[in-house]
């Protein structure tokens, strides 16, 4: 029987208004639109203004191997109920030149042998869907969002090597005039048509997701002004029947913390950027109290039911106080970043939460490479030596997971 969440905040949202509100006008806010896109873009100087270009821009060139699809990829301990997700989100947007499916099946491989040497054991592969502003009633697919069928052949290559796999549609923010507006500020003029649509459009995603064997399958990801409509009622038992695995929901960190998620949903995940106010010095303890600050104001103790589906931060002076800020950037800093992740991690594996989800590996980029610093986003984890060795650390911990949770 599925059950509605009760996740009841504990003080007013007027209360985080002063802190929430400032950073949301200049675009401190995950996974949100720059230019088109759902991945965030960079501004090319430290004042916040110019020009910007594609975080998401290939950092190394995959190219097909006879021997790639001979290789062995296993994750050494396969996730089971009970374990802890260790996981990265995978973003794709397909290319305008249409890569061919023997370069994204090898680009698949890639990403999963270098998860593998992370020791991850849990994949995420997020990708965008369509809208034609504010007040539209449809979603759809559009030119960057990958087909079914694509879909389908990255996530058999995870599957096969033994991952946790979640499918997770996104909102792209192109058409809703950001900052300003966003994907959890939507007001469709018919609610009930946009559920129709919006159920169109997941349908062969769903169905893709139940072909390949997926564990989970996100109906939505921080769409805060759709939360608690009664449409979703429909659509999560529609989503049920036709995907066997575990339908959940993605909150943003924000609404998390000052409202009831009420999602028909047996799983929640948080999209997780909680600021915290202390210097680029601060040790990691330090990072891990202001963490718990934050999640108090929920809940005390344990959080076994609770998924981190996102966490990151630049690798950036300055990044403590607006972890989740895709638009400045500042002067590169890896140890603020490294020091961040190895919080997060010890904050999961004390509140005995159900693991996280680091943001994020661009489908197409070479995990391998280190990041351009003239080019790339200050998120960019992959090449980081300092952070690629907290997030192994994390994940080849001895914590055993949710199920060692105690009762509160």
């Amino acid at each position: 029987m599925r059950s509605r969440l009760p996740l009841l905040a504990i003080f007013p949202v007027t209360v985080l208004t002063v802190v929430l509100g400032a950073p949301f006008v200049v675009g401190n806010h995950p996974v949100r639109w720059e230019g088109g896109s759902a991945m965030p873009r960079i501004v090319l100087d430290d004042s916040g203004s110019g020009s910007t270009k594609h975080q998401g821009t290939p950092r190394g060139t995959a190219t097909s191997s006879p021997h790639s699809s001979a290789e062995a990829l296993k994750v050494d301990k396969p996730w089971k109920p009970g374990m802890p997700q260790w996981g990265v989100q995978i973003y794709w947007e397909e290319e305008k030149n249409k890569r061919s499916d023997v370069f994204i099946e090898d680009q698949a491989r890639k990403q999963a042998k270098y998860l593998i040497g992370l020791g991850a054991n849990s994949v995420s592969l997020s990708f965008p869907f369509f809208t034609g502003g504010l007040t539209s009633d449809v979603t759809s697919a559009g030119a960057k969002t990958p087909s079914p069928e694509r879909l389908g052949r990255v996530l058999k290559v995870f599957k096969d090597a033994g991952f946790r796999t979640t499918l997770r549609p996104v909102m792209d923010e192109a058409s809703l005039n950001p900052p300003t507006g966003w994907r959890g500020s939507i007001a469709p003029a018919s609610r009930s048509a946009w559920f129709r649509s919006y159920r169109t459009f997941l349908t062969p995603y769903l169905k893709v997701a139940d072909e390949e064997k997926a564990d989970s399958f996100v109906i939505g990801t921080e769409l805060n002004s759709m939360e608690g409509d009664p449409g979703w009622d429909a659509l999560v038992s529609f989503a049920e029947k036709a995907f066997s695995g575990d339908v959940g929901y993605d909150a943003n960190w924000d609404k998390y913390v000052t409202s009831r998620i009420n999602m028909p949903v047996n799983h929640l995940g948080i999209d997780a950027y909680f600021p915290v106010k202390v210097p680029d010095t601060a040790p990691v303890d330090r990072l891990v109290r202001g963490w718990d600050e934050w999640l108090d104001k929920k809940s005390t103790g344990d959080l076994p039911h609770i998924t981190l589906s996102e966490a990151g931060i630049g690798a950036m002076k300055g990044a403590y106080h607006a972890p989740g800020d895709f638009y400045t950037r500042r002067a590169v800093n890896t140890q603020v970043q490294a020091n961040w992740y190895s919080a997060v991690c010890k904050v999961v594996q004390q509140r005995h939460m159900s693991g996280v989800y680091w943001w994020s590996l661009w489908f197409d980029d070479d995990p391998n490479t280190p990041p351009n610093d003239k080019t790339a986003s200050r998120l960019d984890f992959a090449g980081r030596p300092q952070t690629e060795k907290a997030i192994k650390s994390c994940f080849t911990s001895d914590y055993a997971g949710p199920g060692t949770a105690t009762t509160n």
